[in-house]
């Protein structure tokens, strides 16, 4: 289409021809700069999304972040998709819109066109309002819910991509007329396609334009953007984004309670050991006191999962959700026997350290006293009793220093 159009040579083939994108630089007539108000255009033609040759593989990332990338760069972005049904492309607008809601700091305006390929019936069109008005009616509602879940005031898609449901679609009757290769090409598609090219110049001929090195900028801060926006490409629709969402603040609701219960378990035992003299804290114990509220959870969390409105959602992530409970659980059963057996050692410690500082008080004042018993009737000399007192002194802190068992 890009190249009946525009006269290029991209590659063009049944397959997923392009990987990534390509743009080539379409220079304007001077006819046409008076219209235009701008003296190049910029074409960019990217690799097809949700490919069939690719099903069942993890494309999903990556198609959200080449469409966001794209419809972001444009001032106007063509969706191609063959036949009538634009429903595959709905996720994927969900997913921009999201992302652009996201992307406070990137200045877009972004707006886009429908093309439907191979539509046999030129009436199409007009057969097709209330599909059309019911993928408006999805696309609004999928914007409310995004702009609710990032705090913008945007109310409906047009708010975020320029977009008017009656006007922006095009039906394109099949290329050829019969089986290639012997068959003829369809005038009708000629006309679709200038058709088409008359409405992308009437639009894009009141855009400012941008010069070369606004449009560097532009890539860059468009960049970047994306590539701290990855949690969104990771879903496949705004329901889902906000699914998520909500099942988190659930995870925490139920990770709080375990760490709650878990710290009135520590400071009951805490208390314990320094009550009751407990030797040793086993996970026994701690499994014990945690019984009630684990069970808690565990029943909070499968009600959850198999009464919510959003369950067929919830569901993929809830064997995930199920075994990080569950290793929370255990790992706060291990750090707090952890911590209250240190407290247990640490008690052992300072009462072993009180015992033998009795013993040694005792010792040497049973030496010193021993000392001065003996002096008392051999010398009054000042300087004799000093020396004979250090030595004493030394020996015994030479005793203590010796032997490991003392080091407390």
């Amino acid at each position: 289409m890009l190249n009946a159009m525009f006269g290029l040579q991209f590659a063009v083939s049944a397959g997923r021809c392009t990987r990534g994108a390509f743009m080539q630089l379409i220079r304007v007539s001077e006819e046409m700069k008076k219209e235009l108000k701008f003296d190049y255009i910029l074409i960019v033609d990217t690799e097809g999304l949700r490919a069939l040759e690719l099903a069942g593989k993890s494309t999903q990332h990556h198609d959200h972040e080449l469409a966001t990338f794209v419809v972001g760069l444009g001032n106007l972005t063509l969706i191609n998709i063959f036949g009538e049904n634009p429903a595959e492309m709905q996720d994927i607008l969900q997913i921009v819109v999201q992302a652009f809601l996201r992307m406070k700091k990137v200045r877009l305006n972004p707006s886009c066109l429908f093309v439907h390929q191979n539509v046999s019936d030129i009436t199409a069109g007009e057969k097709n309002m209330e599909g059309r008005r019911r993928l408006q009616e999805k696309l609004d509602e999928m914007t409310k819910l995004a702009a609710k879940e990032e705090d913008s005031e945007a109310e409906c898609f047009s708010d975020v991509i320029e977009f008017n449901v009656q006007e922006d679609v095009y039906y394109f009757a099949q290329l050829w007329e019969g089986s290639p290769p012997m068959a003829p090409p369809n005038p009708e598609y000629s006309r679709n396609v200038q058709d088409l090219k008359n409405a992308i110049f009437n639009k894009v001929s009141k855009s400012p334009g941008s010069t070369l090195s606004q449009f560097k900028s532009r890539i860059s801060d468009l960049w970047n953007a994306l590539l701290n926006e990855n949690f969104v490409f990771s879903f496949n629709n705004t329901l889902e984004i906000s699914v998520y969402r909500k099942l988190e603040n659930e995870i925490g609701r139920w990770t709080w309670t375990l760490r709650s219960a878990m710290l009135d378990t520590e400071e009951k035992l805490h208390n314990r050991i320094e009550n009751e003299k407990l030797k040793k804290i086993e996970h026994k114990d701690l499994y014990s006191s945690m019984k009630k509220s684990k069970e808690e959870v565990d029943q909070s969390m499968k009600s959850y999962f198999d009464e919510d409105k959003d369950k067929e959602i919830l569901i993929q992530w809830r064997l995930r959700c199920e075994m990080k409970i569950t290793q929370l659980y255990e790992d706060l059963v291990k750090d707090t026997k952890r911590n209250l057996n240190e407290v247990i050692h640490q008690l052992q410690a300072r009462e072993s350290f009180e015992h033998k500082r009795k013993q040694y008080n005792t010792k040497l004042f049973n030496l010193s006293k021993e000392l001065a018993l003996k002096l008392k009737t051999t010398t009054t000399d000042e300087q004799v009793l000093k020396d004979e007192f250090d030595k004493v002194w030394d020996r015994c802190v030479t005793e203590l220093t010796q032997d490991p068992r003392e080091n407390v």
